[in-house]
């Protein structure tokens, strides 16, 4: 079966202790034995209210939370992320051509002149035209800043994707657009997400599968078409009433 997955995720509880640089203080468990795989190939939603533990959650997939119980087994290297505000993720200080090649130099594998081709292979897969290479974030628009942020995730090409939230910044009409875009990737590069949202709109026409967290934990997990057409708990009926 692990030939299918790109991320198990088994009875993990996880959480965060107050106090600074050495965490002394009150112990907060925000994740309550959470179990859940990805897919290889699959964009797999997660819904729930503000506050309710998805940002915890990616940050433990990403290593940067660790779990007090449980595991978290990859099948592919460490997943990328793609940030809800591309204007805090991207340094205002660099030009978007430095932001995307860095990865690469730090990666330390690649020549100068095949950092350069990567880049611009990437810049095209994005959809962006190759002055934006001299642009720094805030000469670009809100979208175009958002399509630099998911380059910066795919450059060193990996196979799994966090999106936490990535549209929701956005417009609706540029939504729509970085949506078409991330399912085309999925395709072209052979990706699989896992897509943060509270929006089930969004959701509804992205994910393959959709789980639903309360409180950290998921109380349902199914396909979009169970979730949407036949949802078993009351509080994801309150979540769709909502949306309606």
């Amino acid at each position: 079966m692990s030939n299918d997955l790109v991320l198990s995720f088994s009875h993990v509880t996880s959480g965060y202790r107050e106090g600074g640089r050495f965490r002394k203080g009150t112990y907060h468990e925000v994740l309550h034995d959470v179990t859940f795989d990805v897919h290889h190939g699959e964009i797999l939603g997660l819904v729930g209210e503000s506050g309710t533990g998805k940002s915890t959650l990616a940050r433990t997939i990403l290593g940067m939370v660790q779990p007090d119980k449980g595991s978290v087994t990859h099948y592919t290297k460490r997943p990328q992320m793609i940030f809800q505000d591309p204007f805090s993720s991207l340094n205002p200080a660099y030009t978007v051509e430095w932001i995307l090649e860095e990865p690469l130099r730090i990666y330390g594998k690649y020549d100068a002149a095949e950092r350069k081709r990567r880049v611009r292979d990437m810049l095209a897969r994005v959809e962006l035209p190759e002055e934006c290479l001299k642009s720094k974030p805030n000469e670009l628009s809100g979208g175009q800043r958002q399509r630099v942020s998911i380059a910066t995730a795919l450059i060193q090409r990996p196979k799994f994707i966090i999106a936490d939230e990535p549209v929701s910044a956005l417009d609706v009409t540029i939504q729509a657009q970085i949506l078409k875009l991330l399912k085309q990737l999925r395709s072209e590069l052979d990706l699989s997400y896992l897509f943060i949202s509270h929006d089930l709109n969004v959701v509804y026409q992205l994910c393959d599968r959709v789980m639903v967290m309360k409180a950290g934990r998921i109380v349902e997990i199914g396909t979009v078409q169970e979730i949407f057409d036949n949802p078993k708990e009351d509080y994801t009926k309150q979540l769709l009433a909502a949306a309606e």
